[in-house]
């Protein structure tokens, strides 16, 4: 087995929470990739992040936790800015994100910071999230791409509140687009295809992708699970299993993550019925996400799904 090279931001979250009765907020370790990255590694499979991490204390304390949680920080640059805060509050279980610092931490990796013997060995690159709305970032990002020779993996994990300005959102949308392209596997949430494709049916934005170039198409869909389009089958839902969801953080990288950690043990599926046994598998890993607070600290190991799905 092999590893996957994960792009993208590393930051810290600000969890809302309730402590003693007074408003509180949590810090917690975060960023979708950096979750994807952690989960990869709960999950058994090896996980390089390729990233930069403000020069202050907390950007030493994500440094440390990757560490701590076997995932590689070779590709990890330490950058001259503080270390961006994501602001988490809830409306149910469902969170929502409001960033702060400038320069972004987490957007400073530039195309000539990239390990290139590191992204030349991966048996899988992950890029994608806000990192893609970063000039500097996109252009590593894109370079990283130009150069995987193994299989290349994209989520574009929008962020609504980051779109500011004309043209915002249709410059994601062609960026999405064009590592749709490329991509082997292709995860979004449907929250994400509303805002890219509003008024399109989610098969339909699955559809769309495969049309693109990717070759199989995840969007999930919360507790109603995911919808999968693989090979040249017409898009099939797939059930998520029940749970008492209280921290939906995290959930859809846990996805990504355990969609990963599949492709580097048996690469892709020969057929879109192995694509539908991972998705299920994957939906519930995130269940189990989603029964406790928090992104990174949630991810489980194998064993962790096995007991509280297959007791």
């Amino acid at each position: 087995m092999g590893y996957a090279v994960v792009l993208g931001e590393a930051l810290v979250d600000l969890l809302d929470s309730e402590v003693d009765g007074e408003r509180v907020y949590r810090q917690a370790i975060g960023g979708g990739p950096l979750n994807v990255a952690v989960g990869v590694a709960r999950l058994g499979g090896a996980a390089q992040f390729v990233g930069s991490l403000g020069d202050d204390a907390l950007g030493g304390r994500i440094r440390a936790f990757l560490t701590a949680a076997d995932v590689g920080v070779a590709g990890a640059i330490t950058v001259p800015a503080p270390t961006t805060l994501a602001v988490v509050t809830y409306a149910g279980p469902e969170p929502d994100f409001r960033f702060y610092g400038e320069p972004a931490s987490y957007g400073l990796l530039g195309p000539d910071d990239l390990e290139l013997a590191l992204l030349e060995g991966a048996d899988v690159l992950y890029c994608g999230s806000i990192v893609l709305l970063q000039p500097g970032t996109l252009a590593a990002a894109r370079r990283a791409w130009s150069l995987a020779t193994g299989l290349r993996v994209f989520d574009p994990n929008v962020r609504p509140r980051l779109l500011t300005g004309p043209g915002a959102l249709e410059g994601l949308r062609e960026v999405v687009a064009e590592f749709a392209a490329g991509a082997h596997l292709v995860k979004l949430s449907a929250a994400d295809a509303v805002l890219l494709y509003p008024g399109e049916p989610v098969e339909g934005v699955a559809a769309y992708l495969r049309e693109l170039g990717a070759a199989t198409v995840v969007v999930t869909l919360g507790a109603a699970g995911a919808v999968l389009a693989a090979a040249n089958a017409d898009p099939v839902r797939v059930p998520a299993p029940k749970v008492t969801a209280i921290d939906a953080t995290g959930a859809g990288d846990s996805v990504m993550a355990a969609l990963i950690a599949d492709l580097l043990v048996n690469g892709e599926p020969e057929n879109p019925s192995g694509w539908v046994d991972r998705v299920a598998f994957a939906l519930r890993v995130a269940g189990l996400v989603c029964e406790s607070p928090g992104g990174a600290t949630a991810m489980p190991t194998r064993a962790a799904v096995q007991n509280r799905f297959n007791p």
